[in-house]
């Protein structure tokens, strides 16, 4: 570890190229200055050139006055996670499903434009590793879409999200032979969601796994692409739909009854959320 006094006075003196005007700027004696780059030469070689009127960096004072940087900036950071007095500033960390996801990112980056200070980290991901990141710290907020029971969480209800039956625009899709002959685009959540929403809408349909399932694909923000290219109906959360651009080119096809999805709100349970964390979900449920 090398003497963060010993940093300091290096980056001032490189800053102010002169040994005096160093000392002056630090409260220290001119000999202390030297001392302390006499140290850091001693560990890493030489720093500097000196010349009678001018101090010139060697390749290793360079590299250590970016070090000097880097340490100022990992102490600013530190301070700022610590500091809970202005919920505008630091790192927001948040992650989630993947319908809920987009809806909330851009709402988010909306947040960084109005506030610089912010710092907007945000990952994607199924509910156990949402779970999983939460527990082990590497986010601090998450949300799921199944009520969680473990004692080191805390849970909230953050928002209901209905599931949707979605067909090309224009295209009949009410009956079920109409949604046969259409076809079926799943995506990894897709059966599980269909199934709870078909089997009320359609007591005495055989199911979703007898229908002709015409594509796949596991990325949300392109299940809704064949769909509007008349290749098939899918069933997704509202949120999705709502993310996907070409709007007249798909129909939510309305019916009884509707199906919701609770999404729960989950942070560790032995620590209360920071003053930012606290603001973003207020700012996130309000804008729902």
């Amino acid at each position: 570890m090398l003497n963060p006094q010993w940093l300091r006075t290096f980056r001032t003196l490189a800053e102010v190229g002169n040994f005096t005007r160093t000392a002056e700027q630090l409260d220290l004696t001119q000999a202390a200055v030297s001392q302390h780059v006499q140290r850091l030469e001693a560990q890493l070689g030489p720093l500097l050139i000196r010349r009678p009127r001018q101090i010139e960096l060697t390749p290793a004072g360079r590299a250590l006055l970016d070090y000097c940087a880097e340490v100022a900036a990992a102490d600013l950071r530190l301070q700022q996670s610590l500091n809970d007095d202005d919920a505008t500033q630091g790192e927001i960390s948040l992650i989630t499903p993947g319908s809920i996801g987009l809806a909330l990112y851009p709402r988010l980056l909306e947040l960084q434009q109005q506030h610089p200070g912010l710092s907007i980290r945000h990952r994607f991901a199924p509910d156990q590793d949402v779970l999983t990141a939460v527990l082990d710290n590497q986010f601090e907020l998450g949300l799921v879409t199944l009520r969680p029971d473990d004692p080191r969480l805390t849970v909230s209800r953050f928002a209901e999200e209905p599931l949707e039956l979605i067909a090309p625009a224009g295209v009949p899709a009410h009956t079920w032979a109409e949604l046969d002959a259409l076809g079926f685009i799943n995506h990894p959540d897709g059966h599980a969601m269909a199934n709870r929403l078909l089997t009320r809408r359609y007591p005495g349909a055989p199911g979703i796994r007898s229908l002709r399932c015409t594509g796949f694909t596991n990325q949300i923000a392109l299940i809704l692409e064949p769909v509007s290219r008349g290749l098939g109906f899918t069933v997704l959360p509202r949120y999705a739909r709502q993310a996907f651009a070409r709007q007249d080119a798909i129909q939510v096809v309305e019916g009884e009854p509707a199906v919701m999805d609770t999404l729960w709100l989950i942070h560790r349970a032995e620590w209360g959320l920071s003053a930012r964390g606290r603001w973003v979900v207020g700012v996130l449920r309000g804008g729902l």
